[in-house]
């Protein structure tokens, strides 16, 4: 039934409306209560359609205050199409409408006098007068709507009905009155009225510092322009900069000095403090990193020195006989009293050195700063070649024991890699950190 009635708003049919409604009389209600994007009113009003608009009201003119999907009213739609008979009609019933605005700001009188319907804004500004009066998006009045729109007989029409100094002066967001828009457009004739009809002021400045005379300088370049020039300076009409600040003018210029410096203060501090927070997040990972290599390898020393190597469980008696077999820490012991020692020195160098990054990072100390990590990192280097010489003892005891000389070269040339690369790092590690020192000494940019 619904989609019969919006055919019959469409077509304007007004025979088939009174049918509708004498098969379902709340049908018109369904629109009140229900929710539709829009009503056949605002269909019927958008199209003309002057006796379907009639008929409707007649039987529910509460119609008239429902708003469409963009908040647009019946009043809206027949005045941006100029149908002044359906906007009266609609005045009729509810004048107040004129106060509503659409999803853009904008009135019923905004969308007239933009359009440059004459007679349907004279009907509205008769009905609301001070809906004329309501701004619109960017603080602007009607009359910056009829400079922008360029509708000259609209502008003229307000200022004789609905405006004063005040409402004639009022300046945007940006700082612009009429005449700023006015000159920035190149609208002579507006111009031309504003000057001589109205109480404007020729010296306001915008937002920008610049008057209505600083504009018409920048765009001055024909000889009608000129003459609108020579007619500001009539009305005494002056460049901004030879305008004195008033008091509330510097301050104003003071607190945007001042927001401005602070706005510089609070980045340079917010990437100073993001700086910050990358280096401590750095460090961070770094300690947990170290954690966790020193707990492995204090675990390695661990097992080393209460299970030390047995040598494979070789028997190193002659006979072999259960009786001579000596126990496993004293296989690996009589394979060589120096590898013995180098192993368990090593072992407990390894095992104490881990346990003592263990217990600075737990400890709570303030460790975040750069040397002191250099210095845990220094650690754990001792407590790997410390671990690593240990298990080197070993392979040394195992070859010894079956007198293997290519299992001894092999070795000890893999002693000599390991120390070589260690002395690399340590060489490299020392050179930055003692570069970085020279560096904040001497206060050398790039030094962090």
């Amino acid at each position: 039934m619904e989609r019969k009635l919006y055919d019959a708003a469409v077509q304007g049919n007004k025979l088939l409306l009174i049918n509708l409604l004498e098969e379902d009389a709340v049908l018109l209600d369904r629109f009140i209560t229900g929710c539709y994007p829009e009503t056949p009113l605002h269909v019927a009003s958008m199209l003309g359609h002057l006796d379907f608009v009639n008929e409707v009201l007649a039987r529910k003119p509460e119609l008239a205050k429902e708003v469409d999907s963009r908040n647009s009213s019946p009043l809206h739609l027949a005045t941006g199409k100029g149908y002044l008979g359906i906007a009266k009609s609609l005045l009729q019933v509810n004048p107040d409408m004129c106060l509503v605005c659409d999803i853009d700001g904008r009135n019923p009188i905004h969308i007239a006098a933009m359009k440059g319907h004459l007679g349907l804004l004279r009907e509205l500004v008769d009905a609301r007068p001070w809906a004329a009066r309501l701004l619109m998006e960017q603080g602007e009045t009607i009359l910056h709507a009829c400079v922008r729109c360029n509708q000259l007989e609209a502008l003229k029409l307000l200022v004789d009905r609905v405006s004063d100094h005040e409402f004639v002066n009022r300046q945007n967001h940006d700082g612009n009155n009429i005449l700023h828009l006015a000159i920035a457009s190149k609208q002579t004739e507006v111009i031309n009225f504003l000057i001589s009809r109205t109480t404007i002021n020729v010296n306001c400045a915008n937002e920008d510092g610049f008057a209505a005379l600083d504009l018409l300088s920048q765009n001055q370049r024909n000889l009608e322009e000129k003459e609108v020039a020579e007619s500001l300076q009539r009305m005494g009409a002056t460049h901004a900069k030879d305008k004195p600040l008033s008091d509330s003018q510097l301050k104003a210029i003071r607190t945007k000095i001042l927001s401005f410096t602070c706005g510089q203060s609070n980045a340079m501090s917010s990437k100073s403090k993001k700086r910050r927070n990358k280096d401590a997040d750095r460090v961070e990972k770094k300690h947990n990193t170290l954690m966790l290599v020193a707990s492995l390898l204090a675990t390695m020393a661990f097992q080393a020195g209460v299970n030390p190597p047995t040598g494979l469980g070789k028997d190193n008696s002659p006979t072999g006989s259960s009786a001579t077999k000596p126990n496993p820490t004293e296989r690996f012991y009589l394979l060589g009293l120096d590898t013995y020692n180098t192993f368990l020195k090593s072992n407990t160098i390894g095992f104490l050195t881990s346990l003592s990054i263990i217990l600075l990072l737990v400890s709570g100390l303030p460790l975040h700063r750069r040397f002191f990590t250099w210095v845990l990192t220094v650690f754990l280097w001792i407590a790997i070649s410390a671990m690593s010489l240990a298990y080197l003892s070993s392979i040394f005891a195992f070859v010894a024991q079956h007198e293997d000389s290519a299992k001894g070269i092999g070795v000890g040339i893999s002693v000599l890699a390991w120390i070589g690369l260690m002395l690399l790092l340590l060489l490299g590690h020392t050179i930055r950190l003692a570069t970085k020192l020279i560096r904040c000494r001497l206060h050398i940019p790039g030094s962090a």
